[in-house]
């Protein structure tokens, strides 16, 4: 995905939680997952078939889904997914599983169940910063082409494409949202302001 991601946090890696409501055992587990292939992979791996239920959800950037797998609708994948957007979260997958303890907690429970499961599950693991990108087009001579490529290398941008004109060429690149003011310095200096770097997606 191109562009800047909305949420500033995803999990450093797998994280597990457990609660006991009414003897229902519920176990959250939780995965960074970068795309809907990666969700959809954890869903399946972290799901018990001897369960009574495997309810999830997932949000990557503005995809996301929720499942409440035999549950009352509403009462187990929104509120995961609102567990997910409450602790600012973004590329993660949650199961949260249900082994029935014969006791029925109705609607309200249900929802507080699966929704402070997962959120606690989510509150409590390790988290790291969300690398955010952003695409744009640098435009220069042919003569600064080279030196303008060993920029991007240096502020470990990445080349997506090169269009030649007639005057110069333009590279496409993405780069690092926090790498963006010292490429433009750095490119600024390099060429007294004729080098041009335009936001595609931001």
């Amino acid at each position: 995905m191109s562009g800047t991601r909305g949420s500033t946090l995803t999990l450093a890696g797998p994280a597990r939680h457990g609660i006991e409501v009414k003897h229902s055992r519920f176990v959250a587990h939780a995965e960074p997952a970068a795309s809907v292939e990666a969700a959809l992979a954890a869903i399946s791996r972290n799901s018990d078939a001897a369960a009574t239920h495997n309810c999830w959800a997932y949000r990557i950037g503005a995809q996301y889904r929720f499942n409440d797998d035999g549950e009352p609708g509403g009462t187990a994948g929104r509120p995961i997914l609102m567990a997910i957007d409450g602790q600012g979260m973004d590329q993660v997958a949650v199961v949260v599983v249900r082994h029935y303890g014969g006791i029925k907690l109705g609607a309200g429970g249900l929802a507080r169940a699966y929704g402070g499961c997962a959120a606690e599950c989510l509150r409590v693991a390790a988290k790291v910063p969300l690398e955010q990108y952003i695409t744009c087009d640098i435009s220069c001579s042919f003569s600064a082409s080279s030196s303008v490529h060993e920029m991007l290398d240096r502020h470990r941008g990445r080349k997506l494409g090169e269009h030649f004109e007639n005057d110069g060429v333009t590279l496409q690149a993405r780069i690092r949202a926090d790498s963006r003011a010292p490429l433009e310095r750095d490119l600024a200096a390099l060429s007294r302001g004729t080098i041009t770097l335009r936001i595609i997606e931001d």
